[in-house]
């Protein structure tokens, strides 16, 4: 199995030991996004410009990857704050169609520069 390392700069350059995603062949691993804008290296404040933001780079990735977001099958959103899951729900819903991807959804304790949410998925080729 040849495993490809997919890196764009449309989206955030990973902060650790990791890929932004690794592209196995029919499938593509897309480590968690977080609302850092490429071009500025800044995060909005507001909760849904951040959604905006991670769904963006999530896009951008798996685009770098030669992906859609019709092909995404998983998705886990990590929340900073549960009371969040709406506002993020009705942006997450704009960036897929049904089918939508199996998805979990957690609040968690913090999140990498303090980010309101991060998603990380699983598209198949």
């Amino acid at each position: 199995m040849m495993i490809k390392q997919i890196m764009t700069d449309k989206a955030p350059a990973a902060i650790g030991p990791y890929s932004q995603a690794l592209d196995l062949g029919n499938m593509v691993f897309v480590s968690g996004q977080i609302p850092v804008d490429p071009a500025t290296g800044k995060m909005a404040d507001t909760v849904e410009e951040q959604a905006m933001q991670v769904l963006t780079n999530l896009k951008n990735v798996l685009a770098a990857a030669g992906c859609e977001m019709t092909q995404v099958v998983k998705t886990v959103v990590f929340l900073a704050d549960l009371a969040d899951f709406a506002t993020v729900n009705s942006i997450y819903e704009s960036f897929f169609e049904a089918p939508y991807p199996a998805r979990s959804c957690v609040q968690v304790a913090a999140i990498p520069k303090g980010a309101k949410l991060e998603i990380e998925c699983i598209a198949v080729k």
